[in-house]
């Protein structure tokens, strides 16, 4: 059937008008792509005001503690300075908001800050500035600072506040610690030491909130936000002792007075776990103030020939080889070796015919060289030298360890190794090593880390002993100490370690020099200056509980053994460390069951002891320490009478530790300041008061 005409033009119009729709469509799109502005809306602004905004939430870093919880490393606020210069904050105001007179407020800020006045005028002069700053010298700014800016009363001066970290014993364990600041984004960041190190654990995780927002930066309503807490950073607590290591600052910062050498590092360790209570070295460094000219860590990060002191270890080797004949003698003096090198004792001439345990008490270089050629070879050196964990990292939480280079090959390599000379070693490889001697044989890593707490209270690392395994007998760790007591304490002439000895303590050790190589000769000097001094070291001889090494460079005295004597002595009276003297006897006093009994019957049952009676009572109703305790000739009975009331008498010079005995059994709260012993208190000599609170400066 035939279409009619009419229905034709009807197809015809539908064709018509689709096209012109789809014309029109193309045009539209092509319109809207290509134009700024549509139906009176621009639509860059538009998209902009619909756009995405994610705002970050930073984490409070972590702070670093003692092994008591002292503070190391904290955040504190920090706040920088700004200067308004918009009349417009003022208008319509009754004060001013921003700074009109420049010069009064540059002379003003100039007794405050560290800038000139004039340096000043300049930046509050600058035009079209709605507001300024003042650099450096005006961020990390204190609150005491900020105080005494607000004091000026400045119109249009104000602050804006940060965090910054602060570490409020300046340059105490300062290498450990290391430093952080803040990135430019305002976050601390961790950039030296165990600040750097350990930066994820203190830094946490950020935050961040995510949605869209309008044209005026307002979240727009009914849009999705996403919020991601922060997760604040963990807290990280050190097994170093703070009043450990403020005797070793304080032995260190007294070398450094009387004293001149190139650099000093020391070193104490738990002998039975192989936790560091205290390390330092000079010169040192202020975190707050980051005035530091070497960036590295000697205690690990800085390998060095030890010297002598490696003769302990080559001793050990034959003694483990079942070869060693400490009875056995040598010619002292001199040795020739067969390429013609000549190998000279330490004061040239050597100490005639002797035993090998006299060449360790005398650090004889021939007698090592002897017990290289007639009781171990090379390879038991070398594989003996590797067991000990020498030539290789501790593993210890700190900052870029290295490992030391312990390798020999020709004849005169093995004999210069065998007394410490071309090889290096790092001191926390010697503290490990001793962790063997001192544990009759058994090696222990040691470790700085106490435990890692998270932000809510929970511990989420603790550490604890680790064995790195036996590496001697118990008999080798007998014979090696007996040595090591004798190098110390013995009176014969040719013992070294005569300086180190410290009255009833009992200390063992073993001395170390080494020659420095000449940069410009490749040649080692051959005079007294040019040489790194070392002493490795423990205490007591018959149960040792404290580690200590140090060395010193190019050191003009002894600032090596007054150091360490200092810090034993400290030690022995915080830690209660007392041993007989087996050349001097001193005999320790026991300590009965005093409770109840008469004052005067006590008194002549203990005339030979040190006491602290407190009370004017006659009898004891307390006493420390426990009955069947012994005391030294140093340390003090204290004794509680039945009072009707106290008075405090002076606590100078006792430790910290006798005077919390005191205050327990006094009843009162004491409070202390400072490390070390007694200087002074805040009262003294006058009758206790109820709730009395009695604060103790210690130094």
């Amino acid at each position: 059937m035939r279409k009619s005409k009419h229905s034709n033009k009807l197809i015809n119009l539908f064709i018509m008008i689709a096209l012109f729709c789809f014309v029109f469509i193309i045009y539209r799109v092509s319109f809207l792509a290509l134009s700024k502005e549509v139906d009176g809306v621009n639509l860059k602004e538009f998209a902009s005001s619909r756009s995405i905004v994610s705002k970050k939430t930073y984490a409070k870093r972590g702070n670093i503690y003692d092994k008591d919880g002292k503070s190391l490393a904290i955040n504190v606020s920090s706040y920088t300075l700004i200067a308004y210069l918009d009349p417009s904050r003022s208008e319509g105001e009754s004060k001013l908001y921003h700074v009109k007179d420049k010069k009064d407020t540059a002379k003003k800020l100039s007794k405050v800050l560290k800038m000139k006045e004039n340096d000043i005028y300049n930046i509050l002069n600058q035009k079209d500035r709605y507001q300024v700053e003042f650099g450096s010298a005006g961020k990390g700014l204190t609150e005491l600072e900020k105080e005494s800016i607000e004091k000026l009363n400045l119109p249009g001066i104000d602050f804006t506040q940060d965090e910054k970290r602060y570490y409020p014993n300046g340059n105490f364990a300062s290498y450990t610690l290391g430093y952080a600041n803040n990135d430019e984004d305002g976050k601390i960041k961790g950039q030296f030491g165990l600040e750097d190190l350990l930066d994820d654990v203190l830094g946490g995780t950020d935050g961040y909130t995510t949605y869209q927002k309008d044209l005026n930066g307002y979240k727009i309503p009914g849009t999705k936000e996403v919020t991601v807490n922060a997760i604040n950073g963990n807290d990280v607590y050190l097994t170093l002792d703070s009043n450990i290591q403020f005797f070793v600052e304080q032995a260190a910062n007294e070398a450094t007075k009387k004293y001149k050498f190139e650099w000093m590092t020391l070193v104490v360790a738990d002998a039975k776990t192989g936790r560091i209570l205290g390390t330092t070295q000079k010169p040192s460094f202020d975190p707050n103030k980051k005035d530091i000219k070497n960036w590295i860590d000697m205690s690990v990060g800085q390998a060095f020939e030890p010297g002598s002191i490696m003769k302990t270890y080559t001793y050990m080797a034959a003694m483990e080889a079942g070869t060693y004949r400490g009875n056995n003698t040598f010619q002292s003096g001199k040795y020739k070796a067969d390429d013609g090198t000549v190998i000279n004792d330490w004061n040239g001439v050597g100490f005639g015919r002797i035993t090998y345990d006299q060449g360790f008490q005398a650090s004889s270089n021939v007698g090592v060289i002897n017990i290289v050629n007639n009781f171990i070879s090379k390879q038991q050196l070398q594989d003996y030298f590797a067991k000990m964990g020498f030539g290789q990292k501790t593993g210890i939480t700190l900052a870029n360890e290295v490992s030391g280079k312990v390798r020999f090959n020709y004849q005169t390599e093995v004999y210069n190794a065998s007394f410490g000379q071309g090889i290096t070693t790092t001191p926390i490889q010697h503290v490990q090593a001793l962790t063997a001697i001192a544990n009759d044989g058994i090696m222990l890593k040691p470790y700085i880390i106490d435990k890692v707490v998270d932000e809510n209270g929970k511990t989420v690392y603790q550490g604890k002993n680790e064995e790195v395994g036996r590496v001697a007998s118990k008999q080798t760790a007998e014979k090696i100490r007996e040595l090591m007591y004798q190098t110390v304490n013995s009176n014969w002439y040719g013992a070294t370690g005569g300086d180190y000895r410290v009255k009833n303590s009992n200390v063992i050790g073993k001395t170390g020099t080494a020659q420095l190589v000449n940069q410009y000769t490749g040649e080692y000097y051959t005079d007294d200056y040019n040489v790194t001094k070392s002493f490795m070291g423990m205490w007591p001889r018959d149960n040792p509980q404290v580690i200590i090494y140090g060395s010193v460079q190019r050191s003009s005295a002894k600032p090596l053994s007054n150091s360490i004597t200092s810090i034993v002595k400290n030690m022995n009276k915080y830690l209660n460390i007392f041993e007989k003297d087996k050349d001097k006897i001193l005999e320790n006093q026991h300590v009965d069951n005093y409770l109840n009994k008469e004052l005067n019957t006590v008194t002549q049952e203990t005339k030979n002891i040190k006491k602290l009676v407190l009370g004017t009572g006659n009898k004891v109703i307390a006493q420390y320490p426990e009955k069947d305790s012994n005391l030294d000739a140093n340390e003090t009975l204290i004794l509680l009478t039945n009072s009707k009331e106290y008075k405090l008498p002076s606590l100078k010079n006792y430790s910290k530790k006798e005077v919390t005995e005191v205050c327990k059994m006094l009843n009162i709260d004491c409070t202390f300041k400072g490390y070390g012993y007694v200087k002074n208190q805040s009262k003294e000599n006058s009758i206790i008061k109820k709730n009395e609170k009695i604060t103790f400066n210690l130094g």
